[in-house]
């Protein structure tokens, strides 16, 4: 699990056909074999590291359906580990289970802020509501404006400086991660109106 504030910006060493060599410094203070760390909000597992790299493991699979897959040598990346049972929950709850990618389709500057307004498929558009959370390469953000084919985030100096975003382009493709919150409250409700009904002995047998 994330939290969406990241760590550190990396780079890419090295593209295998089934992993990805990334340097990164900040990470590596406390690392180890087996650790799920988000890049660009995919969560990967560390299999080997050096002094100044990390090196994961990254299916096929993963490679079509994000933007991992079009990450080239030299490209930077946002780097997460895993939310620590000690550190303070700055963001919101990530899994680094992507649900799709958009495309950038603005960037305007406004004041001390850039707005980016992503274009999405509706599937993934449903699970974004207006202040809601998203996170989009792994960087939690709020939802500051919706319609239906696009959404839009206002990002503010601190998070340009420490994340690839500010580098982005429009055109270029980043990944999506919904609020995992709505995504259960949805399941619930399609599985309680699947019965047509919706009474306190639901919100009680689901924990509420």
């Amino acid at each position: 699990m994330f939290t969406g504030i990241i760590e550190e910006i990396g780079k890419i060493k090295r593209r295998g056909p089934s992993s990805l060599t990334i340097e990164a410094h900040k990470i590596l203070e406390d690392i180890h074999i087996g650790d799920s760390i988000s890049v660009d909000g995919v969560c990967l597992t560390v299999t080997e590291y050096t002094n100044d790299a990390i090196v994961l493991d990254v299916m096929n699979e993963t490679f079509k359906r994000t933007g991992l897959g079009l990450l080239n040598t030299g490209d930077k990346v946002n780097l997460e580990r895993a939310m620590s049972a000690q550190g303070r929950f700055g963001g919101h709850i990530v899994s680094g289970h992507i649900d799709g990618t958009g495309k950038i389709t603005g960037i305007n500057n406004d004041g001390i802020a850039v707005w980016y307004t992503i274009n999405a498929d509706r599937e993934i558009l449903k699970g974004i509501v207006m202040k809601g959370s998203v996170a989009i390469d792994g960087i939690s953000l709020t939802v500051a404006g919706i319609d239906k084919k696009s959404f839009k985030v206002s990002v503010i100096p601190h998070t340009q400086k420490v994340t690839v975003l500010l580098s982005k382009k429009i055109g270029d493709t980043v990944n999506i991660e919904t609020d995992i919150l709505g995504k259960y409250v949805e399941r619930l409700l399609k599985t309680k109106s699947d019965k047509n009904v919706l009474d306190m002995d639901f919100f009680v047998e689901n924990g509420f």
